[in-house]
């Protein structure tokens, strides 16, 4: 057998021997063994060439004491882990949180899921979770009762277990003060707690928050809630009969989806549910008249809260009967058309912004087309501030650069509530959380579901499955 030297890198390995009656690959083996470089890494410069793993021999005419000159690069020698493995169950509760990707469930204590689905909806909000860390313990303002401290105490107090732990979470103490501030909570049947309205619990928790969480020490006396779900309308209410017109203001911490047999969509039952008519006294009549009222959104919020009335009250069964129609909603909402003019006005520059943006990535010169309009696969920032309608960023949360993050009119689903069953005050409700980092947690009380966000959107109704009751947005900016 010939034996040959080979040089690799500053390394020249002597009387390496060739078992011509083995293929190259053998030989290939025995280098890596002196240098660390795997088979498919080498390049050996042979006559004719590279040699390959299946060459003749007999044909490269390898002759005794010839030098081969080898390429490649070694492996990196595996060292010992400092450390054993760590499972999951093995690490603290706060550590598992981080590795799990998402925060505990609740134990439904009872017909709780309508509570347990609000808590989880409104957990997800990460500037109301600050605003309650800030929460005194012990002190309230002097116009707050003492209910509303214990249920603000017990709603911090909540979100905190829910972020430090893993395994369920039973909401005793919450459930109690909530059931003590607002006691239609609390109602029997055969000794058994009754199922309610989530909306209702969310619209009395967040009213309850609203009081609580205001600035004590501004003279503008910020209401954070405010700040994050307010939604600012003006309204023109005109009577045809007698030419009378007036304008109103007023704030919302919700838009009504109204549905009937004309709407298919989200966008839809939203302009049905900005126009009502209302009967009221008029002057120059001098008796009551029909008056039609129609709004515009004024001012926009951080978390726009949608809820979808599809519950009504039936006589012939004296109770809620739902509206059981499909009623498509989108991941991304842009509400630029519900806004009123002064407002539209303001979102140009943003939405130009934001187009000139989106252009930039697909190598396009800046937009000239009207603000009404942006592509509906367009990547925006999370908007840092809710705005107040005049384009700026509201104080009610801070700001992480030194531009401010003005809104656009468009919106990023990032919760769905859903009620299954024919009535309000009986089924089940069940929420479903965008984490942050994308993906989606369906929250079935005591029980996290991880859920794909192509089928977030098909809780849209028509039968008797999980429908969308409430759709929770997140306002989308840009930096100016």
């Amino acid at each position: 057998m010939p034996t040959v030297s080979v040089k690799w890198q500053k390394e020249l390995f002597k009387a390496v021997e060739i078992d011509t009656s083995q293929s190259p690959y053998v030989f290939k083996c025995q280098l890596f063994d002196l240098t660390g470089v795997p088979p498919e890494r080498q390049k050996i410069m042979v006559k004719g060439g590279l040699l390959k793993d299946d060459a003749d021999w007999s044909t490269l005419g390898v002759k005794e004491g010839q030098k081969l000159m080898m390429m490649g690069t070694a492996d990196e020698i595996v060292k010992a882990p400092e450390k054993g493995p760590v499972f999951v169950e093995d690490l603290p509760e706060e550590e598992q949180v981080v590795a799990v990707g998402h925060s505990a469930g609740l134990f439904n204590l009872g017909n709780t899921c309508y509570m347990n689905s609000t808590v989880q909806c409104l957990h997800s909000v990460p500037e109301l979770k600050s605003a309650l860390i800030s929460y005194p313990q012990s002190s309230r303002s002097n116009n707050l009762d003492q209910s509303s401290h214990l249920l603000t105490v017990a709603t911090r107090d909540l979100f905190s277990e829910l972020d430090r732990n893993v395994r369920p979470v039973a909401p005793m103490q919450f459930w109690m003060v909530l059931r003590k501030k607002y006691p239609q909570f609390g109602q029997l049947n055969n000794g058994s707690f009754m199922q309610q309205d989530a909306e209702e619990c969310w619209s009395q928790l967040l009213y309850t928050l609203s009081q609580s969480l205001k600035s004590p020490n501004s003279s503008e006396d910020l209401d954070a809630v405010k700040g994050l779900f307010g939604i600012e309308l003006v309204s023109r209410v005109h009577c045809a009969e007698s030419g009378e017109e007036s304008s109103e203001m007023e704030s919302v911490y919700s838009l009504k989806c109204h549905i009937s047999h004309e709407v298919n969509h989200l966008h839809e039952g939203l302009k049905h549910g900005l126009k009502s008519e209302l009967e009221k006294a008029s002057p120059s009549l001098g008796r009551s008249a029909i008056y039609l009222k129609d709004s515009r959104i004024n001012g926009l919020p951080r978390y726009l809260t949608i809820q979808f009335v599809r519950f009504f009250w039936k006589r012939e069964s004296n109770q809620k009967a739902k509206i059981l129609r499909k009623v498509d909603y989108p991941l991304e909402l842009d509400i630029y058309d519900l806004c009123s003019d002064d407002l539209k006005k303001k979102l140009e520059a943003p939405r130009k912004t934001l187009r000139d943006e989106e252009g930039k990535k697909l190598g396009l010169k800046p937009s000239e087309k009207s603000s009404g309009t942006v592509d509906g696969d367009v990547k925006m920032s999370d908007a840092e501030g809710s705005s107040n309608g005049s384009g700026e960023s509201s104080k009610a949360a801070p700001q992480e650069s030194d531009k401010e993050m003005q809104l656009t009119g468009v919106y990023d689903l990032v919760a769905v509530l859903t009620h299954k069953g024919r009535s309000a005050d009986s089924g089940h409700y069940v929420a479903w959380v965008k984490q942050e980092s994308g993906k989606w947690i369906q929250y079935d009380d005591d029980n996290p579901i991880p859920q794909r966000e192509e089928d977030i959107t098909k809780l849209s109704g028509g039968g008797d499955w999980h429908m969308a009751y409430i759709c929770m947005y997140k306002a989308r900016g840009v930096p100016m």
